[in-house]
């Protein structure tokens, strides 16, 4: 071969692998629009109650439904910048109107329900992508994500309104009420109060860090300016910093992550045995909102997800808070585990078909349970009393099946003994159905 020839023949192939790797890479979008519209009915059977609080599960039986439809558009101003509005009409009600279990089984319904629709505009955001070395990897375009490319090194600051779930906790296999479990505590890190609005929304900043098989995240957000409220605090006189450090693994031949969260809320909060020796004084019921003051609650959690086969993952979420004060954002969960496995339909060829099964156990601590005992009230549970505690258990299982490409529809069912802590009452069975599309 003669020096020209295999010259010719080296830029041949650089030019095939270049080319390769390109018509790998998706278009990158300067713009783009999505929707999606999920729907999702539940409903419980009577079950034992002998008696009942004002945040209690209603026994009877019982029906209800939520509508959410979401637009979703972004705009890439600059290379590695992306502006998203997302604009939301919800309707509906949560079970009981979201209240009588920590684990409350539906993470689309909203703390504040209507009969009638209602447009919002739940987030508002810009994000920013720096490009610091390594492979490049391939972004397909989706909700709040433009199709293009970046390193695998890399630096993504993003400021704005939108959900903390979005950046934190995130696993694959149990975090999208629209397309896997539906129940809060297994979503989610049970005892993960993070900063949020009544729709899961607030103002804040992030930064995420990554470098080979490490990711570094660091934010902070604004708290409500009352407890699970609908009005979110300004200025950051009430706010939630957190933290969260992720390794990427491979075991089996399979990828998998462990991510270590840590947060810290500051804000007006109450203390239960502040609130418990206030009523014992003066011969009322407690009430946290009459003791606040200016303080710190910090948790933490673990959270693990693996794939075992090309099909089938696993998930371990582990959390635990501060249990001595109110819980003020999310839910009246001060330990939580949770547990599960995610299995695509391909071997009976149905590959776009996913089945789940998960298990959550869920506890308070004895400064709470005491709160509760006197009559006290949670931002979900409160039976008026509470003579005999146990821990939340909950057990779920779905089907999910894709009708058509970008319309799913699910069978849920839900097992759930001691609602609100109380072993008096349930155990309750819901059933669920979800029906979701997206362009």
């Amino acid at each position: 071969m003669t020096k020209q020839t295999w010259m010719l023949a080296s830029a041949a192939l650089v030019f095939t692998t270049v080319q390769g790797f390109a018509e790998d890479m998706p278009a990158s979008e300067s713009w783009a629009i999505h929707g999606q519209a999920t729907f999702v009915d539940q409903y419980h059977p009577a079950f034992h109650s002998p008696y009942r609080g004002p945040n209690s599960l209603d026994p009877g039986s019982r029906g209800n439904e939520t509508v959410d439809v979401t637009l979703f558009a972004g705009v890439s101003p600059w290379e590695g910048g992306e502006a998203w509005a997302n604009v939301e009409m919800d309707q509906g009600f949560g079970l009981s109107g979201t209240f009588g279990v920590a684990a409350f089984p539906s993470a689309e319904a909203y703390k504040v329900g209507s009969a009638a629709p209602y447009g919002r505009l739940h987030r508002l955001f810009f994000r920013q992508t720096f490009d610091l070395g390594g492979d490049e990897q391939a972004l397909e375009g989706h909700a709040n994500q433009l199709a293009g490319s970046r390193t695998s090194d890399n630096l993504i600051v993003t400021i704005g309104k939108f959900s903390v779930a979005d950046v934190f906790d995130n696993n694959s296999y149990a975090h999208d009420p629209r397309g896997d479990f539906l129940n809060w505590a297994i979503v989610d890190a049970g005892a993960y109060d993070y900063a949020a609005d009544a729709w899961a929304y607030t103002y804040g900043g992030t930064a995420e860090w990554s470098f080979g098989n490490w990711t570094l995240r660091g934010g902070a957000f604004e708290m409500s300016k009352l407890p699970n409220s609908t009005e979110l605090e300004t200025a950051f006189g009430q706010f939630e910093l957190v933290s969260e450090l992720e390794r990427r693994i491979s075991l089996f031949g399979h990828d998998g992550k462990i991510k270590l969260l840590g947060w810290v809320n500051r804000g007006r909060m109450g203390a239960y045995t502040d609130a418990l020796a206030l009523a014992r004084a003066t011969g009322t019921t407690p009430d946290v909102a009459l003791v606040r003051h200016y303080r710190s609650r910090p948790g933490g959690s673990l959270n693990v997800e693996q794939g075992l086969t090309d099909d089938l993952g696993f998930f371990f979420r582990a959390s635990a808070e501060d249990g001595s004060k109110e819980s003020y954002e999310f839910t009246d969960i001060n330990q939580s585990l949770s547990t599960g496995l995610s299995l695509k339909g391909t071997s009976w060829e149905r590959k776009d078909d996913t089945v789940g099964l998960a298990f959550e156990i869920a506890g308070i601590s004895k400064d709470a349970q005491a709160f509760l005992a006197a009559g006290g009230l949670g931002v979900l549970v409160g039976d008026g009393q509470l003579p005999h505690y146990a821990n939340e258990v909950v057990l779920e299982t779905y089907y999910d099946v894709e009708l058509i490409k970008g319309v799913n529809a699910a069978l849920d069912y839900q097992f759930i003994a001691n609602p609100g802590y109380n072993s008096d009452r349930g155990p309750v069975s819901v059933l669920g159905f979800r029906l979701h599309g997206e362009f």
